[in-house]
């Protein structure tokens, strides 16, 4: 099993951390997040760092150790910093319009436009017609906007068509043999 748990959360300035119970709160310039810590696992704050303990070496209980100390270092740089998953769109016609900070519209080869309105929290950026960002504080919703948007046209092996992740490298199939 990893050890991830047992390494501290640091906990920059401006970043404030509350525990009532099982809930633990991260409050930072960016907003703020919440989570629930399971009964196996308790949260110490000391000297700007978060510990993590468990009650047990039981292999799950060590896997909800490092789990949920990923999930509070995760909520402390989103509150902090922010997250941001940046997406490019390929293809002759394809593009993105700007709607406000939360909604876009995309032209993706349908016969009609594909609107995405984007949840609370997340909010998108558009610098090109070709390139689309989104940004929030919570890492899972920012990931799974991104990857809602890449499944309306994920990227096809022939030509490379469609919406990818900025960087992702497509394997491309050769075409048809001509005689």
């Amino acid at each position: 099993m990893s050890r991830i748990g047992n390494s501290p959360v640091p906990v920059p300035s401006g970043v404030e951390i509350s525990v009532s119970g099982s809930d633990v709160t991260v409050k930072g310039s960016k907003g703020t997040l919440s989570h629930t810590l399971p009964d196996v696992i308790s949260l110490e704050i000391e000297d700007g760092q978060v510990l993590l303990n468990r009650v047990s070496d039981d292999r799950q209980v060590k896997a909800l150790h490092g789990l949920n100390r990923s999930l509070i270092n995760n909520m402390v740089i989103g509150v902090s910093e922010g997250f941001r998953k940046d997406l490019e769109i390929i293809g002759v016609g394809y593009r993105a319009n700007a709607k406000g900070k939360d909604k876009i519209e995309l032209a993706l080869g349908f016969s009609h436009p594909v609107h995405v309105q984007a949840p609370e929290g997340i909010e998108f950026d558009v610098p090109e017609p070709t390139k689309i960002g989104v940004v929030g504080i919570d890492k899972q919703v920012v990931g799974q906007v991104a990857a809602e948007i890449r499944a309306y046209r994920k990227p096809e092996p022939y030509k490379g068509k469609g919406v990818r992740y900025a960087g992702e490298r497509v394997v491309r199939k050769a075409g048809k043999a001509g005689k």
